[in-house]
């Protein structure tokens, strides 16, 4: 059997010394034509292999390069290096993927975010994408472990729909139709979708939301955590045209159930990701201390990677009513001295980030759960409430980033359901599917999305969205 390798992260993290291991990874360095620093990417940390002078091929060793993929047999020894306890001393090397050193792009030295951006392919070789990446799957883990253990059921919903949950119009089509101009026209000049493969206009979906709702007025409690697609041609370091969501729904919670669940939820995930991620949140923690250090003291955080984490998990999440966030927001000084990009208009308007930044970052100093949202800016679907001006919704905004959960109590009455409908131009006949679940057996219902990008970002400090998924989409870019 050719693979009986030894994970160097298990490899490092055992006092066990003299026995045979093989290991297999990537040369990071070798230097004095004797010492290799492998990594295979179970950690940052490599293990040092020992190529005895004289007992190599110098033909071998010449291809011992950045790069280079090998695989080594030798005995593990204790080691008399500084910041390793065990080293390999190596009986056998086998190049199993050669590198050129001079075109290789992941040279050992430190690169900008944006190279490494444009070399998406290879950039989970260095140490930050290493802990970046890591970090995303331990949360990817926690978020299953999470509703798991708490009896839901997961639930895959379309990526194709005929349906915008979020009346965006921002949206991906998809057809079969030819694009050359050739598609079957309707009188009106239209194109005539009737002739296309599903029969009907479709698009990449933006939330599994109301398909979540119809799976929870049958199992209770469900969740989704699959891609969403927006088609905003947005620059941003806070967007991406595809990214990963996770939206519970669940049967019998209201608005206050709902902010609970929600509080809970993230708390977890990243207690989970500090107690089996400790060594990567901690080199990501040094590498955004050496970025912060490059700022204004005025743009500087308050607050370490690893505080900031810490006091999420450990102090209750500050609940207020968006009513109560605007007077806040037009009494700030930030407002009075027009520091904000987009003035404090009054009650009504839509928070911008740097809005809800100021609330969470300046005014709170820890995560903020809004509620009670005006119902001109939110969606058809919000449960109205009795003074008939808001409705049941919360966003939930964290330091750094802003807003990282959406959510509201559902409409689950008919009457108010169809009549919001109407006045939001919403057709009845094309969401009678949706609108079933309010004629047989609806209940009280409530449901939450978070962006999984926005999490990871959260959790790992990085600026940048992009950077937080393996392979970017964003305007004018679906390179790799």
């Amino acid at each position: 059997m050719f693979n009986k390798r030894i994970r160097i992260k298990d490899l490092l993290a055992s006092d066990k010394a003299n026995y045979e291991a093989t290991v297999m990874g990537w040369v990071r360095t070798f230097r004095n034509n004797q010492f290799i620093a492998l990594n295979d990417g179970s950690t940052n940390n490599n293990v040092q292999i020992v190529a005895t002078l004289g007992q190599f091929d110098e033909a071998l060793l010449k291809r011992l390069t950045t790069g280079a993929c090998i695989k080594a047999t030798g005995e593990v020894i204790p080691s008399l290096g500084k910041g390793q306890k065990v080293e390999l001393k190596a009986t056998t090397i086998e190049i199993l993927g050669d590198s050129d050193a001079e075109t290789f792009p992941m040279q050992p030295k430190k690169h900008s975010l944006e190279f490494l951006r444009e070399n998406a392919h290879m950039r989970f070789r260095t140490n930050t994408f290493g802990s970046v990446f890591r970090v995303r799957h331990a949360l990817a883990f926690a978020i299953h472990k999470f509703f798991n253990d708490k009896g839901f059921l997961y639930l895959h919903t379309p990526i194709i729909t005929a349906s915008d949950a979020e009346g965006a119009g921002e949206m991906f089509k998809v057809t079969a139709l030819p694009l050359d101009g050739t598609a079957p026209k309707n009188e009106d000049g239209t194109i005539n979708f009737a002739t296309d493969f599903f029969g009907r206009s479709t698009n990449l979906t933006v939330s599994g939301q109301l398909e979540g709702e119809l799976a929870a007025m049958a199992f209770s409690d469900i969740y989704t955590f699959g891609p969403t697609f927006r088609a905003e041609n947005s620059n941003t370091t806070r967007h991406l045209a595809e990214f990963w969501m996770i939206e519970p729904e669940v049967a019998f919670n209201d608005l206050e159930d709902n902010a609970n669940l929600a509080e809970d939820f993230i708390k977890y995930v990243i207690k989970h990701a500090m107690e089996f991620n400790k060594d990567d949140l901690e080199f990501l923690a040094l590498r955004l201390e050496e970025e912060e250090k490059q700022k204004p003291q005025t743009e500087r955080s308050e607050m370490g990677l690893l505080e900031k984490l810490k006091f999420v998990v450990d102090n209750d999440f500050e609940r207020l009513t968006y009513t109560e966030a605007i007077e806040i927001l037009r009494e700030s000084n930030y407002n009075k001295k027009k520091k904000f990009q987009y003035p404090v208009t009054g009650w009504g308007m839509d928070l911008q980030s740097e809005h809800e930044r100021y609330l969470v970052e300046k005014h709170f100093k820890k995560p903020v759960i809004l509620m009670n949202y005006p119902k001109e800016i939110k969606a058809f679907y919000m449960r109205q409430n009795d003074d008939g001006t808001t409705v049941a919704a919360m966003d939930i905004l964290a330091p750094g980033i802003g807003e990282i959960v959406g959510g509201s109590q559902r409409e689950e009455r008919m009457d108010k359901l169809t009549q919001r409908m109407e006045e939001m131009h919403i057709p009845a006949e094309e969401f009678w599917w949706y609108l079933d679940t309010r004629k047989f057996g609806s209940c009280p219902h409530a449901g939450f999305g978070l962006g999984f990008e926005r999490l990871v970002q959260f959790v790992t400090g990085m600026g940048n969205i992009r950077d937080v998924i393996p392979f970017p989409r964003y305007p004018k870019s679906a390179e790799f």
